[in-house]
């Protein structure tokens, strides 16, 4: 395996741990991220449907994100959903004021979604990987099977 295998490698079984056991979180309603959840959910979209209902389908709406990052040739997917969720995800630092203490000096909270942006950087990885593959690979089209 060389390390550009590798790293892809941990990069999907980081994002897959992440997303899938902080998903599970939410989920059966174990989450401390929920208060911060239901914070934006209150300034944005709190007409759609009761909060106890979003933060399950939220939970395995990152539960999936983390399967699809788990499973090779799901990187566009998965890719597609995660920029979706990293933009849900950055959202509290500029709709939700208690994220800063004051400016350019984020709460705990705050600093934790801007380290989102490693995540970022393991999502790329994955995708480029992914992007790679399939230049190499010739086109499986019916015309080439006969």
């Amino acid at each position: 395996m060389t390390i550009k295998q590798s790293t892809v490698l941990l990069s999907r079984i980081a994002l897959f741990v992440m997303y899938f056991w902080f998903g599970l979180l939410k989920v059966i309603g174990q989450s401390p991220a929920s208060p911060l959840v239901e914070k934006l959910f209150d300034n944005t979209i709190s007409g759609i449907m009761p909060f106890s209902s979003f933060i399950v389908l939220f939970g395995l709406f990152e539960m999936v994100i983390g399967v699809l990052f788990f499973v090779p040739r799901f990187e566009k997917i998965a890719t597609g959903l995660f920029g979706l969720h990293i933009f849900t995800t950055v959202l509290p630092l500029f709709v939700i004021g208690e994220i800063w203490t004051k400016f350019g000096v984020p709460t705990i909270e705050g600093q934790y979604i801007i380290k989102n942006l490693a995540l970022v950087v393991c999502a790329m990885n994955i995708w480029m990987a992914g992007t790679e593959y399939q230049k190499s690979k010739p086109n499986d089209t019916i015309l080439n099977t006969l």
